[in-house]
C-alpha cells in the first residue's frame, strides 16, 4: 500500500479574547476546510467511506502545549485523524476587555496545514 498526498489546504484562526490556544489552532482547521468538497476521493481515488481518508493535521501557535488535541481534531468531520502541534504562529497586543474573560491583552494567531492522503495499492 502506498499513501499519496490528495490535497494540501492552509488555514489561519485566531482567538482575539480568551488568549486559548486551542480556539485559535480548531478556528485555524476550520478555515482550512471551509470551502473544501473532496468529491475527488470518491471519483477519482476511489473511496467508498469517507472514514477512509488519513488526515493530517499541522499547526503552529503560541503555547502548543496547551492545545487540546481532542478539540481541533473534532473540526475534522471525517477521516482518520493525527494532529502535530508545535510552538509558531504569532501573538499580537490586542487590549484585556474584563467582560469578555480576557486575562490579558494578547491575540493569538495559529496557522494550519490539513493534507488528505489517501491509501492505494
Amino acid at each position: 500500500m502506498v499513501r499519496k498526498r490528495f490535497i494540501v489546504e492552509m488555514g489561519m484562526g485566531i482567538d482575539q479574547h480568551g488568549q486559548e490556544p486551542t480556539v485559535a489552532a480548531a478556528r485555524a482547521v476550520r478555515n482550512a476546510i471551509a470551502n473544501n468538497a473532496l468529491i475527488g476521493v470518491f471519483e477519482v481515488a476511489g473511496l467508498n467511506d469517507p472514514d477512509e481518508m488519513i488526515v493530517e493535521v499541522q499547526i503552529a501557535v503560541p503555547y502548543p502545549e496547551q492545545v487540546k488535541q481532542e478539540e481541533v481534531l473534532a473540526v475534522l468531520p471525517f477521516g482518520r485523524k493525527s494532529l502535530t502541534v508545535q510552538s509558531g504562529g504569532m501573538m499580537v497586543q490586542g487590549r484585556a476587555i474584563e467582560v469578555l474573560q480576557d486575562k490579558n491583552d494578547e491575540m493569538l494567531i495559529a496557522v494550519a496545514a490539513v493534507t488528505v492522503l489517501i491509501d492505494q495499492d
